[in-house]
């Protein structure tokens, strides 16, 4: 099992991304966030083996997201 965590500051978007994602069989959707700092928060708590994230949201970017957990020795 895959486990994703999408992340994308419009409501809509994400909420049609998971449900994609949901459908397949071999993934699983273990958190959803609408910023940057959420995201970071999402991979700290469920250590899903995909994040993909928006490049622009409040807070903190998806390219700060990247670099945080690059810092943080999670990637």
């Amino acid at each position: 099992m895959i486990r994703v965590v999408p992340a994308e500051d419009q409501g809509m978007v994400l909420g049609a991304f998971a449900a994609l994602l949901d459908l397949q069989p071999n993934v699983q959707v273990v958190a959803t966030t609408t910023t940057g700092d959420a995201a970071l928060a999402a991979v700290r708590e469920h250590r899903p083996d995909v994040l993909v994230t928006d490049i622009e949201m409040p807070g903190r970017t998806g390219l700060d997201v990247a670099v945080a957990l690059r810092e943080r020795g999670w990637l």
